[in-house]
């Protein structure tokens, strides 16, 4: 009785495991194509943003059918959401990791920020003065962490499918706890997570 126990809790971890992998039938184009829609949708700030119709929602399978080694260009939103998710937060919780996508939603087309997430992820590289310190840090942007970049795959997805709540209150900027720039006394600060302490402008203008 055991053994069948025993096997059939190895058959449904091997199930789990399938089902949460990249689907080999998903097209990296055509997802990378949904979220771009999606990304626009995002960037449109006046009024309410509509829900997701289901044909536009990315699946789990098809988040991870793209940049399934973590070594693709850095040039769509999907891409640079995880990437930015992947390496500011890959060392904390999901709570970290999921806020960190937040600030980059909610700054996405807002005033003084670009309207797509790659324009707001490299923005100031011009300058040598990256808002995101991973993206101009001299450093191979290539993953190292399968498990990590596949959760952060998962938290991108969720965000440009409009189904993650926004933890930071609003937030469009945060810096790790164990510091304290000069900067932070010039904002609210909206929210907390383990990693990171998060922060709006008084007057809700960037800057």
């Amino acid at each position: 009785m055991r053994l069948i126990s025993f096997s059939m809790c190895l058959l449904m971890a091997a199930f789990i495991g399938q089902s949460q992998a990249a689907d080999p039938t998903a097209e990296p184009e055509a997802v990378v194509s949904k979220a771009q829609v999606l990304e626009e949708k995002a960037a449109d700030k006046d009024g309410a943003t509509p829900a997701v119709p289901k044909s536009e929602i990315i699946t789990k399978s098809e988040a991870q059918a793209v940049d399934p080694e973590g070594a693709a260009s850095v040039d769509d939103a999907i891409v640079c959401l995880s990437r930015t998710i992947y390496w500011e937060a890959k060392g904390g919780t999901d709570a970290d990791m999921s806020a960190v996508a937040n600030v980059v939603l909610n700054r996405l087309g807002h005033e003084g920020y670009p309207d797509t997430i790659c324009g707001v992820v490299k923005q100031g590289s011009e300058k040598k003065a990256c808002q995101f310190s991973w993206w101009c840090d001299g450093r191979s942007d290539q993953v190292k962490e399968d498990d990590r970049y596949a959760a952060s795959k998962e938290i991108a997805r969720k965000a440009l499918n409009q189904q993650l709540t926004d933890s930071t209150k609003g937030a469009m900027y945060f810096h790790d706890r164990n510091v304290k720039p000069a900067w932070a006394s010039e904002y609210i600060k909206t929210a907390e997570t383990g990693k990171f302490l998060f922060y709006k402008p008084k007057d809700g203008k960037a800057k």
